[in-house]
């Protein structure tokens, strides 16, 4: 299986923050690669190390097998970078926007026009090519931004946390654009904070914190570690959030978790369908209604953080880079 990075004891230093600290990470090509952690923990770091605009303190980085830290610009002609917010011109076009890019790439008029267009084409995004970009919804300037990222025909894509601050129906339309990119070959690595897009996207999943990897895996094998499976009661009235958590109470070692705003109460537990049937014998004896009860595998988020020790929203310190900047 081919690398498409290579990192080993990478560190970053910047004074006595170390913003990278040993770490050791493999993206296999072929496959969008997600690297997930707490604010502050080096996913943008590592994004900016590969990218070539931070230098590592220590350490070896490849990039497609090219040496990253000796060769930058080697690495800089095979990559294309969309960070967390969309840098396009909005006085311009969506053409004149990928021409410019692709000029700059060092195109010719000739391929330059290609490009732009096959770029559109891809996106979805050809029947607004000729409107000024000030006119195009948030998601199609997140989706113009990243075909900016492609017009060099990248072999490595790095996404920085690409859909941040978009609705639900424009991160779903990104999904789909970077799953196509995939398909035609375009290798992908990707910081998130929305653990559903991880789920959604990547083959493997890289977890970092205090800027080392705790864990990695597919979606599937990082659920396993999150070990116990999960209870999950949904009431029929939230007046019952209460009685409930303490119903959970009595079959976990822990307490339950309640979310008021699905109105829903988890909890883990060992023994599986045993403790369900117990809690439904409980809520049962307690005339609790319920409108949905079931035992799952844990989440991504609770995963995250059993390995962390706080939701992957949860604010820490501003990443190192940006301090730096």
């Amino acid at each position: 299986m081919t690398a498409i990075i290579e990192a080993q004891g990478l560190t970053k230093h910047y004074g006595e923050v170390h913003a990278l600290d040993g770490l050791d990470l493999t993206a296999h090509s072929g496959r969008v690669t997600a690297l997930l952690g707490p604010n502050g923990a080096g996913k943008t770091t590592f994004i900016s190390a590969v990218a070539t605009l931070v230098r590592p303190t220590s350490g070896s980085l490849r990039v497609a097998g090219i040496d990253a830290i000796a060769e930058p610009k080697q690495v800089r002609r095979i990559i294309g970078l969309a960070g967390q917010y969309a840098s396009v011109e909005p006085a311009m076009t969506g053409t004149e926007n990928l021409q410019m890019v692709a000029r700059l790439f060092g195109l010719d008029k000739r391929e330059t026009k290609t490009a732009a267009a096959e770029v559109l084409e891809r996106l979805g995004l050809a029947d607004a090519g000729d409107r000024l970009v000030r006119t195009y919804s948030g998601g199609m300037r997140r989706r113009l931004d990243l075909g900016a990222s492609l017009v060099g025909r990248p072999r490595l894509l790095l996404l920085d946390e690409p859909t941040t601050g978009l609705d639900p129906r424009s991160r779903s339309e990104l999904w789909d654009a970077i799953r196509n990119l995939v398909a035609d070959g375009t290798d992908v690595l990707l910081t998130t904070q929305y653990l559903e897009e991880a789920d959604q996207l990547a083959r493997d999943i890289v977890i970092v914190d205090h800027g080392k990897v705790i864990a990695a895996g597919t979606p599937a094998e990082l659920k396993d570690m999150g070990g116990r499976d999960v209870i999950e009661v949904h009431p029929r009235s939230r007046a019952d959030l209460t009685a409930i958590a303490e119903v959970l109470a009595t079959v976990a070692a822990e307490p339950p978790r309640t979310d008021d705003d699905t109105q829903r109460v988890s909890v883990p537990v060992d023994g599986g369908a045993s403790e369900l049937s117990t809690v439904v014998r409980l809520l049962d004896e307690r005339n609790i209604s319920v409108d949905d009860i079931g035992l799952r595998r844990p989440t991504l988020d609770e995963v995250f953080l059993a390995l962390t020790g706080q939701p992957a929203d949860s604010p820490t310190q501003p990443d190192a880079t940006a301090n730096a900047a």
